[in-house]
């Protein structure tokens, strides 16, 4: 599986980008996984949900099904979180995994950023960042690609040509 990054400060628009581009690069005929690391505490079930209760009530796992999807849930109840690696191992095969988050990790990534967040460019800073995708052009003292922050069309062309999909 080829794997791609999308990072940036927070409220930079990441979360619209990698929409945009799971529907461009889906659109286009490829399948595609999602990773969103999240540095809070995030839940994806209902208090009062059948499922909740259950996590509440101390289950390691809880499996949800219908005929629509399925979701497995894993309560780490003190244990480490896991590392990329061992999440990208649970996913099945696809053509490209989007991740959204993790931006100090080695896989490749492109940055979303807006001048109104007032944040240096994390590229100025991090060599993985292969591209910038802002709402405005930047100063950047090196040769990165910038494109603009909703030319989804471009971007996912740069991406999908990085890994070797085009």
């Amino acid at each position: 599986m080829k794997i791609y990054g999308v990072t940036g400060w927070k409220n930079a628009g990441k979360t619209g980008l990698m929409e945009r581009l799971v529907t461009e690069i889906c659109t286009r005929g490829f399948t595609v996984s999602t990773i969103k690391h999240a540095h809070h505490n995030t839940d994806v079930d209902e208090p009062g949900r059948d499922s909740y209760r259950h996590r509440v009530a101390g289950a390691r796992q809880v499996m949800l099904a219908s005929p629509n999807r399925w979701a497995l849930m894993t309560e780490l109840r003190g244990a480490a979180e896991p590392d990329l690696d061992s999440l990208l191992a649970r996913l099945d095969p696809v053509d490209l995994v989007l991740i959204e988050g993790y931006k100090n990790a080695p896989h490749p990534k492109i940055e979303a950023h807006r001048a109104v967040n007032n944040k240096a460019p994390l590229a100025l800073q991090n060599p993985t960042i292969a591209a910038v995708a802002a709402d405005g052009p930047l100063a950047l003292p090196t040769d990165l690609p910038q494109f603009d922050l909703n030319d989804t069309a471009a971007i996912a062309d740069f991406i999908l040509r990085d890994q070797g999909l085009i």
